[in-house]
């Protein structure tokens, strides 16, 4: 994809296929157990992607970086996803696991350190802010036991953990492999806790058979490509900082589509969330040189990392 149009489109794409995940989980639960609905999306997702993988002829990971891989994909599907959509079957509303999951800039922040990356003061104040936004916007959420908002963070850590690990373990692995290894390792591990739990009673087959197609194509092949080939391109928290932003998508979503109410303080608590992405968002400029050397001293050019 040309740079420029990747810069401007890849965000605001991100955001919109990554909050409908929440409402077509929602659709998924209500027609079928949560771990029935995550061997579904994670085998047919994975058979794509594989496929997908053959096909173009992209290279696997090999030796320790597949293992890399394999525990990254199981913190951002398996335990992110399977807890999530626990939290979902236990009626927990999308509106209050995305605002949960919107806490995932400061966790990813808090972690930038391993990777040897600089937040700004600035981008601090943005973190601060976006997270008491988040909570507030929780608070006033009632539909939620402590139960399924302990599964919510169970989710977050998944999601924010994993997003570490794999930019500090797999940066070189092609999006496409990375994507396909991520999701099929994860689909063993649903299928086990379904047979585990005797969960494979589809009450509304129509309704199952919908949002399975959205959350296979959309979420798990078209958001995390997208979010994987992020990951290789910008830094962590940079990628990080647009979960911010989907706790206002997806509550206007849920708005339209499944009728659940926005009351006056979650509204302010996303507003807040969005200063908070804002202020991150920015970074310090750096100062201008004010004049050219006239003799140059001559500067070694740093390595390039192989896979990059």
């Amino acid at each position: 994809m040309n740079n420029r149009l990747f810069e401007v489109a890849g965000p605001p794409a991100l955001i919109l296929m990554w909050s409908s995940a929440f409402i077509a989980g929602i659709i998924g639960v209500g027609a079928a157990p949560p771990m029935l609905v995550l061997f579904a999306r994670f085998g047919i997702a994975g058979a794509l992607l594989i496929l997908l993988v053959l096909v173009t002829g992209t290279p696997w990971p090999r030796g320790k970086v597949l293992g890399h891989s394999v525990i990254a994909g199981l913190l951002m599907q398996m335990v992110q996803f399977g807890a999530f959509y626990t939290a979902m079957g236990e009626h927990v509303s999308a509106a209050v696991i995305s605002l949960v999951q919107g806490l995932s800039p400061v966790v990813i922040a808090v972690f930038a350190g391993l990777l040897g990356e600089t937040v700004t003061s600035r981008q601090w104040l943005g973190f601060g802010i976006g997270g008491l936004g988040v909570g507030l916007a929780v608070v006033d959420q009632s539909s939620f036991s402590l139960a399924g908002l302990l599964l919510c963070l169970l989710g977050l850590a998944g999601l924010s953990l994993g997003t570490v690990y794999q930019k500090r373990f797999t940066p070189g692995v092609d999006p496409k492999a990375g994507t396909a290894v991520h999701v099929a390792v994860s689909a063993p591990f649903a299928g086990i806790l379904a047979v585990l739990t005797d969960a494979f009673h589809i009450s509304d087959p129509g309704r199952f058979a919908g949002s399975m197609v959205w959350m296979v194509l959309i979420n798990s092949m078209g958001a995390f490509l997208l979010l994987n080939t992020m990951f290789q391109r910008w830094d962590t928290t940079r990628v990080g900082r647009l979960f911010f932003a989907t706790p206002v998508v997806t509550a206007i979503m849920a708005w339209l589509i499944i009728d659940q109410p926005v009351g006056p303080v979650t509204v302010a608590g996303l507003t807040l969330g969005v200063l908070g992405l804002i202020l991150a968002s920015r970074r310090a400029v750096p100062p201008a040189v004010s004049a050219a050397p006239a003799d140059p001293v001559p500067v070694a050019t740093p390595a390039v990392p192989a896979g990059r």
